[in-house]
């Protein structure tokens, strides 16, 4: 695995995922994305909603959702799942292990950092005030900018275009298969990253799946 220096080496920007990357938050969104399925019919195990829907946007599970559910006429699924998500990130939600002094670092290094998530901006920013780092991060891109969610490269290079520095000069950080495919098909450096609680048991697996997606490197700690 490449060491820290070459990891950096030519980055003008860091392109951070948000959660499972910033926050250590999949534990609770999957557990409650699972327990919400299953009120609307849909019986899925643990792993299958995270193989499903680990780094997918809202708007993809919904449609997810309307496609398989048994419960055509009910529409209120996202706000269903995001008010109990929500109550539990406001009670139980903690950053990444290590996460600032990584931020900490990247500005010593003069090397910018924003946020470029699946997630929507409600969710974001409660996910952030929980956190108290909302004032860590100056750029913060949705998918709700962009017209196709990851796997597909255009939340990566809206974020690097907003910012005005080139897609090959960044670096992404990213748990997920389609973050990772997003960033390589954005022609990004793209280091998998383990750490988060929801791989506990799994993250030797989970390393090697982001790897034959493109990760260029798997760390599984900020530290």
């Amino acid at each position: 695995m490449p060491n820290q220096g070459s990891l950096l080496d030519g980055v003008d920007l860091a392109i951070l995922d948000f959660d499972g990357v910033i926050a250590d938050s999949e534990v609770i969104s999957l557990t409650t994305l699972q327990e919400t399925l299953s009120a609307f019919g849909l019986e899925l195990s643990l792993d299958d909603v995270r193989q499903a829907f680990l780094g997918r946007s809202l708007a993809s599970i919904e449609a997810y959702v309307d496609e398989h559910g048994p419960h055509k006429t009910e529409r209120d699924f996202a706000t269903r799942w995001q008010t109990k998500l929500f109550d539990r990130f406001r009670a139980e939600l903690k950053p990444m292990p290590h996460l600032v002094a990584l931020l900490k670092h990247l500005s010593d290094k003069r090397i910018p950092y924003c946020i470029a998530s699946s997630g929507t901006f409600e969710r974001l920013g409660v996910s952030l005030s929980a956190l108290g780092l909302s004032e860590r991060f100056a750029s913060i891109f949705s998918t709700e900018q962009v017209e196709h969610g990851k796997p597909e490269p255009d939340l990566f290079l809206f974020a690097a275009h907003q910012i005005g520095v080139r897609p090959e000069a960044c670096l992404v950080i990213e748990d997920s298969p389609f973050g990772v495919r997003a960033a390589k098909a954005a022609n990004m450096r793209c280091v998998g990253f383990v750490g988060g609680s929801h791989l506990q048991g799994i993250a030797d697996d989970h390393g090697e799946l982001l790897r034959r997606n493109g990760a260029d490197a798997i760390i599984t700690s900020f530290d």
